[in-house]
């Protein structure tokens, strides 16, 4: 979007505005040359501009209506080394500027003497110092009321405040030093109201890893614990809630930032040396949820656009992603899950027709990478798509661009109006009355209605968002311009005068290339992405590990990386590698050489699990590299299916037979289902010893051998029993012959010492049957049991 041009076009503007207009001009015309004529006789002002410096830290009301009183303090201090004596401090009015150009380079050029400092308005108006010591600085405070100013018409005024004194080498008054800034001065309702879009972006860096924890909960793991000091009290970004909440604006989200903060809500732990991790604070748990508790509130009844998961970097994508096969996917896969994300956790749905390039730069390749994902509005820059048509104001944001394709024109100076350091109170005045004062040009320019965007830096820091509220509220209370969402900014008709060429390749800032990602980024994601792939096929439940991975690899090409290479690479490597290690925990059980004594015999091979969740749809495949040696179920190779409990371990037996003596080497690799290898395969040999007969004939024998020995035991245990019955029988008949022995019972010592000795001896009724047979001086059989 081109500048309005250093001129206003009579043609564009009714006669009142113009006459209007040219009488302050002529009113002002006295002012002007009397302060070129106070320059030009004064040189030696300008050249003592540096001996004291003002510093204006506050003006208020920024933007003054009829009955105010405009209060503006800072400090003064001498910079020299002599006193300076006799100083006082004033507010001085410039001229009423006419241009953008000419707010701009004073903005530029803010403590310059050259282009004069204005008519002071002098009396009660002032602060008197005796002396001003060399490095000591002294505070001022200055109130006075608006109808002191002699403001002659409405427009932007140059508005300063000067420090005079004299010095021992120049013992005259003289202006040693002035700060210049701007005075908005719209006291009525403008002809015609500019209607404002405030992009209001939450992005944080990418602080979520792919790591979680192996329970149920899978408790995420975050690189650092950053995040949790961006959204506590006084925090970055609990002051970009804070400060939104009351301002008319359109939320632009990215939904890694509710998923992270989410996720912090439940519990998470933080990486730390030496691969481990630490517990996250709880009290952070309740950070994050008092943060998504306001961040709701405050987005009810805003717009609110969300960018696709992890703000890919667009440019990146367009200029070196888009070589490595499947990368234009993952913003696919980024732009699905947003809307998702955002109305699960801020329960609103938000818009995700808009594309955000990085600092609204754009080339035909960009605006292609941005709308593939289903964007058909790219919120660019303008001083990106220029303008080259010599218009005299700035045109409306909206821009056919050819295929159904929006470009949403963000305007240059008011969007960079916040950009540096605004720490200081000095700065952040500067930028507030800057920015309205631009946006006042922006609408003196002409009569017609326009919508115009701003779109700030994506990270804003706490103090850059607190001078962009400050500036907001100023402006939404004013009177010359209305907000209005970024949909309806896109929907408004174009101005058919306006520009709608896409700039070259070429022209695309040499800055910003030089911030993005590498084309081994991209190979390392789609590398990642291919081992995804290969890896959830065998998985029970594919949602522990996709869905992190998933996300982790959208935030693999986030535009946060920008000027962070060595941290981008060790995120996407750290992705990468733990990836190869939950893959590991399903692996080959590594064997040691394998004797085969036979043709045929089973071989085990063993496969480990050690997720926590089971496995399958795997098949282990066993090759024999000699296959007319060893043959593997009949076959060069054989395979089975496989599938593994969690925490456990299978043996899987092939059945192999041998046709000669060696060795053999055989090869063990998982496979997926379709066809690809799963992890690295186990090489192992088999020996195989063929049977001989002689190794047979040594075996029958031994076999021969236990059977006799068995016979043997077999007849030794018949004759022992028929002995035993025959001395039962005889016993008997000598009972009934002869008289009965009083005295000598059976079991007494008598009656054992009188029984016959020797083997011979015949068994008494009361001795246990034996269990064996009689011990033999013969050897013992092969096999026999011997008992000593």
């Amino acid at each position: 979007m081109a500048e309005a041009a250093d001129f206003q076009g009579t043609s564009a503007s009714p006669a009142r505005r113009w006459l209007r207009r040219t009488g302050a001009l002529l009113a002002g015309a006295p002012l002007v040359a009397g302060l070129v004529q106070f320059s030009a006789a004064s040189p030696a002002q300008a050249a003592s501009s540096d001996s004291v410096s003002v510093a204006l830290d506050s003006l208020s009301p920024s933007a003054p209506t009829d009955g105010d009183t405009v209060t503006v303090s800072g400090t003064v201090t001498n910079n020299g080394k002599q006193t300076v004596t006799g100083a006082h401090v004033g507010v001085r009015l410039g001229p009423l500027l006419n241009t953008r150009s000419a707010v701009e380079a004073i903005a530029r050029h803010p403590h310059s003497l050259q282009g004069g400092t204005g008519t002071e308005v002098g009396g009660k108006y002032t602060e008197k110092f005796p002396k001003l010591i060399p490095g000591i600085a002294e505070h001022f405070s200055i109130s006075v009321p608006v109808d002191k100013l002699d403001l002659k018409g409405d427009g932007v005024y140059t508005f300063g405040v000067a420090v005079s004194g004299q010095t021992p080498a120049r013992p005259w008054d003289q202006v040693l030093g002035v700060e210049r800034t701007f005075l908005p001065w719209q006291p009525s309702d403008a002809d015609s109201t500019t209607k404002t879009t405030f992009l209001w972006p939450l992005i944080s860096s990418v602080r979520m890893t792919a790591r979680t924890g192996a329970g149920e909960s899978q408790t995420p793991v975050f690189r650092d614990d950053e995040l949790a000091k961006e959204i506590a009290p006084g925090g970055r970004l609990a002051q970009m809630v804070e400060l939104g909440k009351d301002l008319d604006i359109t939320w632009v989200i990215d939904p890694d930032l509710l998923a992270s903060v989410e996720a912090m809500a439940k519990g998470y732990r933080i990486a730390a040396p030496g691969d481990t991790t630490t517990p996250g604070p709880r009290e952070h748990q309740q950070i994050a949820r008092q943060w998504l508790a306001d961040l709701q509130k405050a987005v009810t009844g805003e717009e609110v656009v969300a960018l696709p998961f992890g703000d890919p970097d667009l440019a990146s994508l367009a200029h070196t992603g888009t070589s490595v096969t499947g990368s234009l996917s993952h913003l696919k896969d980024a732009t699905d899950v947003a809307a998702t994300t955002v109305k699960t956790v801020l329960h609103v749905t938000p818009s995700t027709e808009f594309a955000w390039p990085v600092e609204g730069a754009v080339d035909p390749s960009i605006m292609k990478v941005a709308t593939s994902a289903g964007a058909d509005r790219v919120i660019a820059r303008s001083d990106s798509l220029r303008e080259n048509s010599g218009l005299s104001y700035t045109p409306s944001a909206a821009r056919p661009v050819g295929g159904g394709t929006t470009a949403v024109v963000a305007d240059a100076r008011l969007s960079t109006a916040f950009e540096g350091d605004l720490t200081r109170a000095e700065s952040s005045t500067l930028a507030v009355q800057e920015f309205l004062a631009q946006s006042l040009e922006v609408n003196a320019q002409t009569d017609k209605q326009r919508s115009i965007v701003v779109a700030p830096q994506r990270t804003p820091t706490a103090s850059q968002a607190q001078a962009m509220a400050t500036a907001l509220t100023a402006l939404q209370s004013g009177t010359w311009s209305e907000a209005q969402g970024l949909s309806a900014a896109a929907k408004v008709k174009p101005d058919p005068n306006a520009t709608t060429r896409i700039p070259s390749t070429s022209a695309y800032p040499s800055s910003l290339r030089r911030q993005e990602l590498p084309k081994s980024a991209f190979e390392q994601i789609a590398r990642t992405q291919d081992k995804l792939d290969n890896f959830q096929v065998i998985l029970s439940d594919q949602s522990r590990v996709v869905t992190p991975f998933g996300l982790a690899i959208d935030r693999g090409m986030s535009t946060s990386w920008r000027g962070h290479r060595g941290d981008g690479d060790s995120f996407r490597g750290g992705v990468e590698g733990w990836l190869d290690d939950l893959a590991e925990q399903v692996k080959l059980i590594d064997k040691s050489e394998t004797k085969l004594s036979g043709r045929s015999a089973t071989i085990p091979v063993t496969v480990q699990n050690n997720l926590v969740q089971p496995v399958g749809h795997l098949y282990l495949r066993l090759t024999s590299t000699m296959p007319t040696r060893l043959k593997i179920g009949g076959k060069a190779y054989y395979e089975q299916r496989v599938d593994v409990s969690g925490g456990h371990s299978q043996s899987v037996k092939f059945t192999t037979s041998a046709n000669a003596n060696g060795r053999v080497g055989v090869i063990a690799q998982l496979y997926t289902e379709d066809g690809q290898e799963y992890g690295d395969p186990v090489t192992f040999d088999v020996k195989v010893t063929e049977v001989t007969p002689t190794v047979m004939l040594v075996i029958g024998g031994g076999v021969l051998l236990l059977v006799l020995a068995g016979f043997r035991m077999y007849t030794q245990r018949k004759r022992a029993a028929a002995r035993r019955a025959e001395q039962e029988g005889t016993a008997e008949d000598g009972a009934d012959d002869a008289p009965e022995q009083p005295g000598t019972p059976e079991d007494s010592p008598a009656a054992e010492s009188a029984s016959p000795a020797g083997a011979d001896a015949p068994d008494q009724p009361s001795d246990p049957s034996p269990d064996t047979a009689p011990e033999s001086a013969d050897p013992s059989g092969t096999g026999e049991r011997v008992d000593r």
